[in-house]
Parts: C-alpha cells; sequence; structure tokens
C-alpha cells in the first residue's frame, strides 16, 4: 500500500459513522490482504456488538457465541491464524485483538492479495509482515474510534442503539420461547412409555437437554451485551472522572446506586456516564467551585441522577455545552431540569427512562407496514440516509430505495421530509 493509499484510509476511517466502520476497514485492507468477510465484535458498543462487512454468507450468519470463544481462545492481541467456527462452518481465519476494549477483529479466509501474492522466499515473508503491520495499525486506529465514539454516547449512536437493542431483546425473547417449547415437547415425546428403544431415548434426550442449556446460555449471554448492572456503570463513571479529580481542586463526592438497582440498558449506562462527565467538565469551568456531588438513584422505571455544586451559581442553561448534553438525553427519552442559585452554586436532575417508549399508537398500526418497512421508517425518522440505513440493517441502498417506495405509498406521502413529519406526529422514534 503506498502512503498516499494509506493516509485516504487513515481519513475514511477517522470519518466513517459506527454504522459504515466495517465496511471501510475491510476496503482499506484489501489492497494488501483480501478476505471473505470482516467482523468486528465489541461488548461496549450494546446498540450492535458486530459490525461487518463482507459475504453474505457469513455476515448474516455469524454469532455471538462463535466470536465469544475466538476471542477466549486467543494467546494475545497479536494477528493470529487459525481455524475456527464462523458462521456455523470451520473456516481459515485471521483474528486480532483489542486489549483497552477486549474487541476483536476478525478476516474470514484470509489472503495476500496480488500484490504479495507472487512473492517467494524472505521477499515473500517480508510482504506478509509488512500487510500484518498494517493490518494491526488499521485495526487498533478502528478500535480507538469505536470506543471514542461510545465513550462520547452522541445523540445518533444513543438513538441507534436504543432501537437497535429493544429490538434484539424483542427478537431474542421470541427465539428462546420458540426453541424452549419446541424442545421440551421433544423431550416430552422421547420421555414417553409407549417408546421402547431407551438407549434412543436417552441420547437424544442428552442431545436436546444440552441444547436447551446452550439456548438459555446464547439468551443470557445476549442480555449481558445489552445490559450492565447499574453499581458496575457508576465504578466506570468513577474511573472516567478520577484524572479530572488528581489534576484539578475540586473535590467530586459520589452517591452510589443501590447495589440491588435494575440493570441499565447499555445506551443508557453510556448516556448517563457521558452526561454526568460533561456536566462536571462544566461545573469544573466556573471559578470558585471546590464541591462537586454526583448522585445515581434508581426507581426501578428510571435513572436518577443529581449533580451539584458549591460554585457561585454561574453556570448557564443556555450554554452550547448544557445543549449538546440535554440532546443526548433526549436521545433516551430523558429530560434534564438545571436550577441555578445565584451565590449557592447549581443543581442538575437528569431522569433517565431503562425501557424505550411504548411501540408506536394505531396510527403507526392502520399503515400495515412490513416489519422492514417500520425498520427503514425508524432509521429515516431518526435522520439517516439511503447508505447509512442500508449499512445498518445489512441490506443493499437499492433495497432502501424499494423499502422507501413503498412507505411512501402507504403513507400516502411524496418526500422523506412528509414521511418523517407524519411518523413523529404518530409518535414514532
Amino acid at each position: 500500500m503506498q502512503n498516499w493509499d494509506l493516509l485516504h484510509s487513515v481519513s475514511d476511517l477517522a470519518a466513517a459513522p459506527l454504522n459504515r466502520i466495517a465496511e471501510s476497514l475491510r476496503q482499506a485492507t484489501l489492497p494488501f490482504l483480501a478476505s471473505s468477510a470482516l467482523v468486528i465484535f465489541t461488548e461496549d458498543c450494546t446498540g450492535r456488538p458486530q459490525k461487518k462487512a463482507g459475504d453474505e454468507g457469513v455476515v448474516s450468519r455469524v454469532s455471538i457465541a462463535e466470536l465469544d470463544r475466538l476471542r477466549s481462545a486467543m494467546p494475545g492481541e497479536d494477528p493470529w491464524r487459525t481455524s475456527a467456527v464462523i458462521a456455523g462452518e470451520e473456516r481459515e481465519v485471521l483474528a486480532l485483538g483489542y486489549a483497552p476494549s477486549q474487541a476483536l477483529l476478525v478476516l474470514t479466509d484470509p489472503s495476500v492479495t496480488a500484490v504479495t501474492a507472487g512473492l517467494e522466499g524472505p521477499a515473500g515473508s517480508e510482504a506478509l509482515e509488512e500487510a500484518l503491520r498494517l493490518l494491526t495499525y488499521l485495526w487498533r486506529l478502528t478500535a480507538r474510534r469505536i470506543q471514542e465514539k461510545v465513550t462520547d454516547a452522541p445523540p445518533s449512536y444513543l438513538l441507534e442503539s436504543r432501537a437497535a437493542s429493544a429490538e434484539r431483546i424483542r427478537v431474542t425473547a421470541e427465539l428462546v420461547d420458540q426453541h424452549s417449547t419446541t424442545l421440551e415437547t421433544l423431550l416430552a415425546a422421547l420421555r414417553s412409555t409407549s417408546m421402547n428403544d431407551a438407549a434412543a431415548r436417552a441420547t437424544v434426550t442428552d442431545l436436546a437437554v444440552k441444547a436447551l442449556v446452550d439456548l438459555r446460555t446464547l439468551s443470557d449471554r445476549t442480555s449481558d451485551l445489552v445490559e450492565e448492572p447499574v453499581v458496575t456503570a457508576f465504578e466506570r463513571l468513577r474511573e472516567d472522572l478520577r484524572p479530572l479529580m488528581h489534576f484539578s481542586n475540586i473535590d467530586i463526592q459520589f452517591i452510589e446506586p443501590p447495589a440491588n438497582g435494575r440493570a441499565l440498558p447499555g445506551e443508557v449506562a453510556h448516556a448517563a456516564r457521558a452526561v454526568v462527565r460533561g456536566l462536571v467538565l462544566a461545573i469544573a469551568e466556573q471559578p470558585d467551585v471546590r464541591r462537586v456531588r454526583a448522585q445515581w438513584d434508581c426507581d426501578g422505571e428510571n435513572l436518577l441522577i443529581n449533580v451539584r455544586d458549591d460554585g457561585l451559581g454561574a453556570l448557564s442553561p443556555d450554554s452550547p455545552s448544557i445543549a449538546r448534553l440535554q440532546q443526548r438525553v433526549q436521545a433516551v427519552d430523558g429530560r434534564m431540569a438545571l436550577e441555578v442559585m445565584q451565590g449557592w452554586g447549581a443543581d442538575i436532575s437528569v431522569v433517565l427512562p431503562l425501557d424505550p417508549p411504548p411501540a408506536p399508537g394505531s396510527d403507526v398500526a392502520v399503515w400495515d407496514l412490513a416489519p422492514r418497512e417500520l425498520e427503514v421508517l425508524q432509521l429515516l425518522t431518526a435522520g439517516q440516509r439511503n447508505r447509512s440505513i442500508a449499512g445498518a440493517l445489512h441490506i443493499s441502498e437499492n433495497t432502501v430505495k424499494f423499502h422507501i417506495r413503498n412507505l411512501f405509498r402507504k403513507l400516502d406521502v411524496r418526500s422523506r421530509a412528509e414521511a418523517i413529519a407524519l411518523a413523529h406526529s404518530a409518535g414514532l422514534r
């Protein structure tokens, strides 16, 4: 890869939205290292922990359980070539880790490209080492980009994460119910005394029991990815603010949430930490602030946040920093109230609902939208363009255009703006 091409790749990765970052990384690697598919697994990104590009047969079937097993077997974070089950089949893979966030990169069926394939002996080995160095550099840049984006928790990310988390929980629950019922019925039939082949019954029973255990484990693992214990989320907030405590004269007092509080959806945990960090930084810019108190609590339905300072009440509700924090709060359907008392400091209260808003009302139901059309409309309403919608749903842009034409017909509108306005009026987010 020429230096100019590398600079272009770095620029593309730095600018890529999260739902396109896997495709950007794959395009950057293809000149020197081909692969049938590229998969990124990042637990911090709760909305979509998998980011994928390449062969549809791989990206549509690869599972979290497969990636979990591969990551657990890795000897370190350096490039590791091995054989593993990915997308239900044994494949040659090249895997790389990223220790700070425990992120994983997997390239299936990797091979050096035509640029280096014809080289043999020392020259070939040197070319391969150079390809792996470039891959490592681009991967670490990508992993840091994802980590920074998740930590910053911009409104667009929070909106997409909330929608994706809610949909995955719903689908997982349906799959668990469906397969549990099937397997439990199978167990009942095989245990029936009307069957005389005891050995066959025992063998199939063992297999069915194992399948049930695996299914429950997969369900629990999926829940782990979309939820974070409230005390763990709060401890991560303390770690985030530790440098400020160390390098400033401000004493930050933490009032911990109850240990038995309800687990937080990932997007709520990210939003809560980003909002408190932003508030503390805004407060720290004021003169004469010596103490800040940050408190979290749970009422079973909401995360309740309170931040107070002992300054002179110079924090402005109209400042750009407070406006940006309001956008994050609104992205997860929350609300923020700021009370400034001249000479007595500021008192900020934030309420973040733990559950997504109720399903759209009857206005949406009468449109008779297919599930995929509703997903497209939700992403359209969130302000995403066709390419971003295609990346989020792993479909082509032509397919997105097809769904949008159907939406216009069913909603009886002529433009995206009309569709978005109508969706908002019906309570669709």
